[in-house]
């Protein structure tokens, strides 16, 4: 009995889709790119609901014969590749012919298309790889396929899909991908019937602004580097604007968005010694290389690539990114103006110039009491420095590394503290405050206990005290009036998702009003807010709001706040008075959950003088 069956091309078609097209993303990436293959120079691109009801691309390319109307929905039907050899010299978006066959089983779709020598065009209507209709049409130049309810016999994976929110996030940054490097095309996209982007043809930094608000052109350095192997061009942002997640980071090869950890490695690694760790840059950068030293053949997405020289490419795009960073950031901010000439009036006659003086304490001796406390040097406000006295000991540098993620909740505030940490909670009380407090490294509190050494995280536990203090806040607090009031720009979709935000940040103090679609007007803050970091501040919140969404963090009234706690924290290399860390300490002690911040960092260690010596 034979066992082996030739599948049918309609369940081989499905099979393939669900590599190549996995949510409505897929659909859309595949469209647009089968139009910039066309030679358009406008795209337009619409949706409904998130891509289930209506993914519909419309372009002026060259559109396509009656014949090659039919043909495409083929499985391997391209125009792009005739031979093995052909694999090698790849210089269009798509080539395997799967794309269009992938989606026509799984969706119904309708094409119009029409050559600009022709009068009449061609409508071909199909579904489930089933062309159900081929006639002659009247329609523009160029072609518009509408996929008309994906995944509609295939109700497993439609079930799969995420909530129209995050679908839709996945739609816009396959577009911000297709569309920022291509920026000489024009793009329109409308969700739902709402315009989201109207983008004009012009320079990368143009289509950069018109994405990602105007107010990025200041956050940029330009690279244009030139080599043999590669032609390097774009902008990476300043070391001010790096960020806690990885957010608006774009390597293109040849006008192609790709995905290479190396590569974005050579990047990040440029920055190590200007952002501090767990911080990312921003970058939008194209390398052209020669296709025959690419190969983009090992994904159906062809997001991942592979290159010949990628030892290479990892010195040169580090090399290149330093050089950005170190010419205009340094560079700019020294001003090798020449010395305006100063006119020196003469002394009056009979002047007499006053003997500089020296004042000093003549009864100081260093050597003794070399850690004063508040109670015994009252005149002295200056915080004593440990690292130098500190032994420079494995046992230290283990108990100082307060990293250690060990918990993974995002929000852990009604959970009790686990029984290790309840254990090692009970020793420090609130009387710890009148003991004397000393910083370290500008980053931890070092206080004395009964049985040995309390070390706190002065961010960490910052963060805890502030988002408890948001958590249960009853009334938002008196709000500080701008003397000059601030305008935050965003992209249309943050625009969108901070307009949902707009009722919780009232609740905190904050007096927004939109200012047009992307616009928004801030008149007051509360205390604490710094007013020149109000857009970074707000782009954090909508990072952060992002990833609540993705991780089905669905309290956003909790998300919030704790973004709020994170962005208000303290920050290391801040120096803190003796009031202030003690008052940091009565203030973390009175908290219901101490022992970790909001997002799971330790707050505190305590070390004893047996685990140290042993």
């Amino acid at each position: 009995m034979d066992l082996i069956n030739i599948l049918p091309d309609s369940v081989a078609n499905q099979i393939a889709a669900g590599e190549v097209v996995d949510r409505p993303a897929s659909a859309v990436k595949e469209l647009l790119e089968n139009a910039l293959d066309a030679g358009a120079t406008k795209i337009q691109l619409i949706v409904k609901d998130a891509g289930r009801t209506l993914i519909q691309v419309i372009d002026n390319g060259c559109g396509m014969s009656d014949s090659d109307a039919r043909v495409c929905f083929e499985r391997h039907a391209t125009s792009k590749i005739h031979k093995a050899d052909d694999l090698f010299d790849i210089h269009t978006m798509g080539f395997r012919g799967e794309a269009l066959a992938s989606i026509a089983a799984i969706a119904q779709v309708e094409l119009k298309t029409k050559l600009h020598q022709s009068e009449l065009g061609t409508q071909v209507l199909i579904e489930g790889s089933q062309i159900q209709e081929q006639i002659s049409c009247a329609c523009p130049n160029g072609t518009s396929i509408a996929v008309k309810n994906l995944f509609f016999n295939v109700p497993a994976r439609r079930n799969f899909l995420k909530k129209d929110s995050i679908e839709l996030s996945h739609i816009e940054e396959v577009f911000k991908r297709v569309a920022l490097i291509n920026y000489g095309i024009d793009y329109t996209f409308y969700s739902n019937g709402k315009l989201l982007y109207d983008l004009h043809a012009g320079n990368f930094a143009e289509r950069i602004s018109q994405i990602f608000g105007t107010n990025y052109r200041e956050r940029l350095y330009p690279i244009d580097e030139t080599t043999d192997i590669v032609t390097l061009y774009g902008y990476v942002s300043k070391p001010e604007f790096a960020r806690k997640s990885r957010g608006e980071q774009y390597l293109f090869v040849n006008h192609r968005f790709i995905k290479h950890p190396a590569l974005s490695a050579a990047i990040e690694k440029a920055y190590s010694d200007v952002i501090p760790e767990r911080y990312y840059p921003s970058y939008f950068l194209h390398l052209q290389v020669d296709p025959s030293r690419i190969d983009i053949n090992i994904h159906p997405t062809k997001t991942e690539v592979k290159f010949v020289d990628e030892h290479t490419l990892f010195a040169i795009l580090r090399a290149a990114t330093k050089k950005a960073i170190g010419q205009f950031g340094i560079g700019n901010e020294l001003q090798f103006n020449p010395i305006e000439e100063v006119d020196f009036l003469p002394a009056p006659k009979g002047y007499v110039p006053k003997e500089p003086k020296v004042s000093y304490n003549p009864d100081y001796n260093p050597f003794t009491n070399p850690f004063p406390s508040s109670r015994t040097s009252s005149n002295s406000s200056h915080t004593p420095n440990f690292e130098s006295d500190m032994p420079k000991s494995s046992k230290w540098t283990s108990f100082f590394d307060l990293d250690d993620k060990t918990h993974n909740s995002p929000a852990d505030v009604s959970a009790p503290a686990p029984q290790s940490q309840q254990q090692q909670l009970q020793t420090p009380s609130i009387a710890v405050t009148e003991t004397p407090c000393m910083q370290l490294q500008q980053r931890f509190i070092v206080s004395t206990l009964p049985s040995g050494l309390l070390l706190i995280d002065q961010q960490a536990a910052h963060e805890r005290v502030l988002y408890e203090r948001l958590i249960n806040r009853q009334q938002a607090p008196s709000a500080q009036q701008l003397l000059f009031p601030v305008n935050c720009q965003f992209s249309p979709a943050d625009a969108d998702i901070f307009n949902e935000l707009i009722p919780d940040l009232r609740e905190h103090g904050f007096e927004i009003a939109p200012l047009g679609q992307t616009t928004f007007v801030v008149t007051a803050t509360p205390p604490d807010i710094v007013e020149a970091d109000l857009q970074q501040f707000f782009d954090q919140i909508i990072v952060e709001h992002k990833g609540a969404m993705i991780q089905k963090f669905t309290d956003r009234r909790l998300s919030l706040c704790r973004s709020m706690a994170r962005q208000m924290a303290i920050r290391p290399g801040i120096s803190l008075k003796q009031e202030e860390m003690q008052q940091l300490i009565a203030d973390l002690f009175c908290c219901q959950v101490p022992g970790v911040s909001p997002s799971g960092r330790k707050t505190m260690a305590v070390l004893n003088p047996e685990t140290l010596l042993n």
